[in-house]
């Protein structure tokens, strides 16, 4: 193939962050186009951003991207650094991080960074160009909550598993005419529990935006044992928030929930629904599971979609953007427009009217069902 001209001869990419599937899909994307296309130099990043700091990085030769379109996790591993984060009582100044980033991606001779991560790792990619580096975004999470993006890979593996678990759950429910609750990830955000809930068939789904009432809960239930339907599935997200909870300022909150949410919000919500019923309730939580395993056939093509469009703009020194799927469409919008935001599942979403209009109970009375 005959190489095609580009403005960036040498780049960096790190993944950041929690895990999820895609994100060696994404890799590949990247690294494939941009050195068979444009014959690019790719530096490897180890551990997000703690391995830009510390130096820890390898070239990345055609050889090592190969064979990992359907692996899980991440090739160049992950962490939770956060150079802008201050943290009181610590000796080492964030600004030391931050240069040591400067000073790191000017001795690699970088042209650009790029960032496969979600809220955090994009918004850092933002602060860091703020500081003179060019820096890509590529949106990754399972929470599907980055915003300028409609979707992020990650979130349909995720809602594939969800939705299994929910199925399985259905059986043992049925046999035992319990309350099952399942906890599903989404600490500020509702939509994979959403989505799943409604894939699942979920009798009651709760949800961050959606403030819960228990006694709401408690009658949805118990209409539905008076029909003759003893067992019901609970779909609750993780950072689910009850109507008190809802008024509370966060600091209240905070330690209100560090009081009530024990061991997590499935059990809480398990202990409130038997109290309120008296029917026999269970909690499973699928935890991390969530984010293992092979990406679905829809993350690997939307994962390698980002990850070649990227190399588009690496070539042409468009920084200073995150990749993003709009529509049915492949774009880039400015990483000024996901930093510091989370995409919240909007009240009068059409996925919530989906839920209620096939008798779904959101736990609040805003929203009855037919």
């Amino acid at each position: 193939m005959e190489k095609r001209n580009s403005i960036t001869k040498t780049f960096g990419i790190l993944t950041a962050g929690g895990d999820c599937p895609g994100l060696n899909a994404a890799i590949r994307g990247v690294c494939r186009a941009a050195q068979d296309r444009y014959n690019m130099n790719i530096v490897g990043i180890a551990n997000g951003y703690r391995g830009l700091i510390d130096e820890e990085w390898r070239i990345l030769r055609p050889s090592d991207v190969y064979g990992i379109l359907t692996r899980g996790g991440t090739i160049l591993g992950a962490s939770r650094e956060k150079p802008f984060k201050t943290i009181v009582g610590e000796t080492e100044i964030v600004g030391e991080k931050v240069a040591a980033i400067r000073e790191n991606y000017r001795k690699l001779q970088l042209d650009c960074l790029v960032v496969l991560g979600g809220n955090g790792t994009n918004t850092t990619g933002y602060l860091l160009a703020q500081e003179g580096l060019n820096v890509l975004g590529l949106p990754k999470t399972i929470d599907n909550d980055i915003a300028g993006t409609d979707r992020t890979f990650g979130f349909d593996s995720a809602l594939s598993i969800a939705t299994e678990a929910i199925d399985r759950l259905h059986s043992t429910a049925q046999s035992h005419n319990r309350i099952m609750v399942i906890e599903i990830m989404g600490h500020k955000v509702g939509w994979l529990a959403l989505y799943a809930g409604v894939a699942g068939g979920g009798d009651v789904i709760l949800i961050p935006e959606i403030p819960y009432d228990i006694k709401v809960i408690g009658r949805h239930l118990g209409e539905r044992a008076a029909s003759g339907r003893a067992f019901s599935i609970v779909v609750v997200a993780e950072g689910a928030l009850s109507t008190a909870e809802f008024k509370m300022d966060k600091k209240d909150r905070k330690k209100y929930r560090e009081q009530t949410v024990q061991p997590s919000i499935a059990y809480r919500v398990a202990r409130e629904i038997e109290a309120e019923t008296g029917m026999e309730t269970r909690a499973t939580v699928l935890g991390y599971v969530q984010r293992g395993g092979i990406p679905s056939a829809s993350d690997r093509v939307l994962a390698t979609s980002l990850g070649t469009f990227a190399a588009e703009l690496l070539a042409k020194g468009e920084y200073g953007k995150m990749v993003a799927l709009s529509g049915d469409t492949i774009t880039a919008v400015d990483l000024s427009v996901p930093a510091g935001k989370v995409k919240a599942v909007p009240r009068d979403h059409y996925m919530v009217d989906t839920a209620v209009s096939v008798g779904t109970c959101m736990g609040s009375e805003a929203y009855p069902i037919p």
